[in-house]
C-alpha cells in the first residue's frame, strides 16, 4: 500500500495543528482501483465544517488535515467496473467518500447515517489510509460516492451544493416541508447554509421568513435571494406578533443561541430542524414543545441517492450560491472572515488555477 501511495503525489494545503493555520502539504493518494475514480479538483467550497475541524473545535481533529468537502472536478482516470463515469466527466465529491454498503442504512440510500461512514477529511479509510479533503489538486473516491455534476450548473457556485445545499434540501424532503405549497418555513440564521435554504424553499412553493439577529441582511434577504419577509429576534413586537405562525423553522446557526424564540414561532404541530453544529449543547426547553404538540428533529446532509435529486433540482430551477471565488493562497484570511461571518455567503477556492502557484 505504501509503495501504491508513493506513486500517486498529491498537494493540498493542510492544518498541522489547532491554530488551524494552513500551509502547503504534500502527500500521497492511494492509487486509483477497479472502482474508483480520480477527480483532477477545479474548485472546493469553504464549509463552516472545514474551520470547526482545523481548530478542533468539536474534540476529534487528527492532524495534518486538508478540509474540503465541496469538490468539483473533472474525472481524470476511471477504474475498470466503473459504469457510472468516464474520463472528462464533470463530477462532484461532497461530505462522505465512504460506507460498508450493506448495512440497512445503505441498502436505504442513506449512506450518510451508516455506521461505518467514512467523511471525505479527517478519517480514515477501512485500509487504515487516512484522508485528506478539496484543498488539494486531486482525489480518489470509490465510483459510489461521486456524482455526477448536471449540465448548466456552474462549477464554481455549484460547489457549495454538496455540502450545504443537501444539507437543507433532505430536512425540506423527509420533514414534509415539501408536500404542500404555501406552508411557511422560518430559515434562522443568513449564512452558507441559510442563503440556499431560502431558494429552494421558495423553489418548493414555500413562504419563507428569514430570521436573524439584526436588520442588517434584510434588503438582500428579500431582495436578492427571493425571501418573503424577515424577522428580527432583537424586536420583541415583530416577534410576538409572528408566534404561531409559521409551519417549519430550519435552525442553520451554528453558534451557542437559544431555542425557545424559535419555538415560539411554529404553529401547533409545527417542526423545529436543527442542521448547525454549536461547539457547546443547546437548552432544549420542554414546556412548549410538549403544550404545543410540537417537534425538534435534526438531519446529517444526504445519501447519494438524494445528493444527486438535489443537484438535478437545482439545475433545473437554477440554484446556486452566492460566492467569493478566492485563490489557495487566501485561505488564512477567509477563516478569519468566515469566523466573523464576514462572507457573503460562501468562499470557494479556484483550486485548479491557483494551488499550484500559492
Amino acid at each position: 500500500m505504501a509503495k501504491s501511495q508513493d506513486q500517486n503525489k498529491a498537494f493540498g494545503w493542510a492544518a498541522n495543528d489547532k491554530s488551524g493555520v494552513l500551509s502547503p502539504f504534500h502527500f500521497s493518494r492511494r492509487e486509483n482501483g477497479e472502482n474508483d475514480v480520480t477527480v483532477t479538483i477545479l474548485f472546493c467550497g469553504v464549509c463552516h465544517s472545514d474551520l470547526h475541524t482545523i481548530k478542533n473545535d468539536w474534540g476529534f481533529s487528527h492532524y495534518p488535515i486538508i478540509p474540503g468537502h465541496e469538490i468539483v472536478g473533472i474525472a481524470t482516470k476511471v477504474g475498470k467496473n466503473v459504469t457510472k463515469f468516464k474520463e472528462g466527466d464533470r463530477v462532484g465529491v461532497g461530505v462522505i467518500i465512504g460506507s460498508c454498503q450493506s448495512c440497512e442504512s445503505c441498502n436505504q440510500d442513506l449512506e450518510n447515517y451508516c455506521p461505518q461512514l467514512v467523511y471525505t477529511y479527517n478519517s480514515r479509510s477501512s485500509d487504515g489510509t487516512r484522508n485528506q479533503g478539496g484543498y488539494s489538486d486531486k482525489i480518489v473516491v470509490d465510483q459510489r460516492f461521486v456524482l455526477s455534476f448536471p449540465d448548466g450548473l456552474p462549477s464554481d457556485s455549484g460547489a457549495p451544493l454538496l455540502c450545504a445545499g443537501i444539507t437543507v434540501y433532505s430536512p425540506m424532503k423527509y420533514y414534509g416541508m415539501t408536500e404542500e405549497k404555501g406552508k411557511h418555513l422560518g430559515v434562522s440564521g443568513l449564512g452558507g447554509l441559510g442563503h440556499i435554504a431560502v431558494k429552494i424553499g421558495k423553489a418548493f412553493g414555500l413562504k419563507v421568513t428569514v430570521i436573524s439577529r439584526s436588520s442588517e441582511k434584510e434588503s438582500e434577504a428579500i431582495d436578492r435571494l427571493g425571501a418573503d419577509s424577515f424577522l428580527v429576534t432583537t424586536d420583541s413586537q415583530k416577534m410576538k406578533d409572528a408566534i404561531g405562525t409559521m409551519d417549519f423553522v430550519l435552525d442553520t446557526v451554528s453558534a451557542e443561541h437559544s431555542l425557545l424564540p424559535l419555538f415560539s414561532l411554529l404553529k401547533v404541530n409545527g417542526k423545529l430542524v436543527a442542521l448547525g453544529l454549536p461547539e457547546k449543547p443547546l437548552q432544549l426547553p420542554i414546556f412548549p414543545l410538549v403544550l404545543g404538540r410540537k417537534m425538534v428533529g435534526g438531519s446529517q446532509i444526504g445519501g447519494m441517492k438524494e445528493t444527486q435529486e438535489m443537484l438535478d433540482f437545482c439545475a433545473k430551477h437554477n440554484i446556486v450560491a452566492d460566492i467569493e471565488l478566492i485563490k489557495m493562497s487566501d485561505i488564512n484570511s477567509a477563516m478569519d472572515r468566515l469566523a466573523k461571518s464576514d462572507v457573503r455567503y460562501r468562499f470557494v477556492i479556484d483550486v485548479a488555477n491557483s494551488i499550484n502557484s500559492a
